[in-house]
């Protein structure tokens, strides 16, 4: 029999131990992640194509919603092998692929990639383990979801950017908070099912998209990919899904040689032609000035907050800087206990919180603060309008 090598009632522990309900432990998790505010903004923040006015480009809400329904595909092909003796949670697979880009910031990669400038020393930001943060520390003004130990570390370790062959799971309980980095393998088959999945979601899409957006048109699609897998995002998907299937395996989750070279084609198609086309390039250098703009004007807003006291002494102008105060205010015990367990001084708490609350914007709202630094204010005159 094919199962995870973890017992089950490590993989289902909790930060905090609750009994199980009718749900059972994995639908639990999904219906806590559907009713956050951070999976709630995901259907306004970017996929590939910035704050779309298309209302059928792909949005990081779509995206991750494929991400499920293709993990939990695979997990039922598997689970119905010929010959196979698979037991594949598809509940936990769904789970992971809902909660996995809830850390993702507005403007997706060039969003990420700015932030990460900005922070140096003791922090560092990557969006896989800025959304197991957001699920286990920041939800909830600082008490998280309360999660199953297998959704949180499929999570963290999704690392959708690598496109290695084959995927073996550590079957290993790890320190999610001491992680820091993308070289870790998920617990789980199911967590490295979502992390294909998460590929192969959107592989096909981006090119959609790209087509609608007149990048590319279907003949640029390189001719082995169309030959061999199609030109559609269901021709890609279904061809990708059915080879993860055919090849996994108890020692692992893998796609066969022909398809590893396919997905590895489509990727260097997506990057020259999609990821890296001219006019993409220009607004994701304008959307990194915002997110670094943004940064640097809410740090000059935290050193008017005293942590210790909770009182802000600077004065608020405009309407998103009083959100800002709020959210410093609301999250100060959390943020208290963080800087005292990690001995961050005041500069690596201020950078924390700031990152954060920006991490957490939409397209739009990032947008709307920036009109709000960038444009004066109009000048309200005391007399009256329409008088003579």
């Amino acid at each position: 029999m094919i199962t995870n090598k973890i017992p089950f009632e490590e993989l289902k522990r909790r930060t905090t131990p609750r009994e199980d309900d009718i749900r059972g432990c994995y639908y639990r998790d999904q219906t806590a992640i559907l009713h956050s505010k951070p999976f709630r903004r995901l259907k306004h923040k970017t996929q590939v194509f910035f704050s779309p006015n298309d209302d059928h480009i792909c949005t990081r809400i779509e995206h991750v919603l494929h991400v499920a329904t293709v993990a939990a595909t695979i997990c039922r092909g598997l689970n119905s092998k010929a010959g196979e003796e698979w037991q594949l949670n598809e509940d936990m697979a769904y789970a992971i692929s809902l909660g996995h880009d809830l850390g993702h910031t507005p403007f997706g990669h060039s969003g990420e990639a700015a932030l990460a400038r900005v922070l140096d020393g003791r922090q560092c930001f990557m969006h896989e383990v800025n959304s197991y943060r957001v699920v286990e520390k920041l939800i909830d003004g600082g008490h998280g979801l309360n999660l199953t130990y297998a959704v949180k570390d499929g999570i963290i370790c999704h690392n959708g950017e690598k496109f290695e062959q084959s995927i073996t799971p550590d079957f290993t309980i790890k320190d999610l908070d001491s992680i820091n980095s993308r070289r870790f393998v998920p617990s789980t088959y199911e967590g490295a099912i979502v992390r294909f999945s998460d590929k192969i979601a959107y592989l096909g899409r981006d090119i959609e998209d790209a087509m609608v957006a007149g990048f590319i048109k279907k003949s640029d699609i390189p001719a082995v990919i169309r030959r061999k897998i199609g030109g559609t995002n269901s021709d890609i998907i279904n061809f990708l899904v059915n080879d993860v299937v055919a090849n996994s395996t108890e020692n692992a989750i893998a796609v066969s040689d022909e398809a590893h070279e396919l997905m590895l084609e489509l990727r260097k198609f997506n990057y020259k032609s999609i990821y890296g086309h001219p006019l993409l390039v220009e607004v994701q250098q304008s959307c990194e000035n915002i997110v670094a703009t943004l940064f640097d004007y809410l740090y000059e807003m935290y050193d008017h907050f005293d942590l210790e006291t909770g009182k802000y002494k600077g004065h608020k102008k405009l309407a998103f800087e009083a959100y800002f105060v709020d959210y410093m205010k609301n999250m100060r015990p959390f943020y208290l206990n963080e800087a005292e367990q990690r001995s961050f001084d005041r500069e690596c708490v201020g950078k924390q919180i700031v990152a954060d609350y920006l991490s957490g914007m939409t397209d739009r709202f990032a947008i709307d603060c920036m009109h709000e630094i960038s444009i004066p204010q109009p000048i309200h005159f005391r007399h009256g309008r329409g008088t003579f």
